[in-house]
């Protein structure tokens, strides 16, 4: 279920709520009865490997210069230079 974040537009609060993504959206504070304003936050994300197969890191191969994950923290192996993007 994901989490919202509101600010109260009357005495500056904020909170945080576990919502479904079909439930109305907060438009009254609780505190002080001031109009509620849902921010967007860039949130956490997180990604989902296929695992399985052969291979080393997670069933991907191992990148040119020998580690077990892409130096550069991209999805795929970064080639044998290993410098950021």
């Amino acid at each position: 279920m994901p989490t919202y974040e509101y600010r109260c537009l009357g005495c500056g609060r904020t909170m945080e709520v576990s919502q479904k993504i079909t439930d109305e959206k907060l438009t009254v504070c609780e505190q002080c009865g001031g109009e509620l304003q849902r921010l967007i936050s860039g949130g956490t994300g997180f990604i989902l490997g296929a695992g399985g197969g052969g291979g080393t890191a997670g069933g991907r191969e191992r990148p040119a210069c020998g580690r077990d994950a892409p130096c550069c923290g991209a999805a795929e192996p970064c080639g044998s230079s290993c410098r950021q993007h």
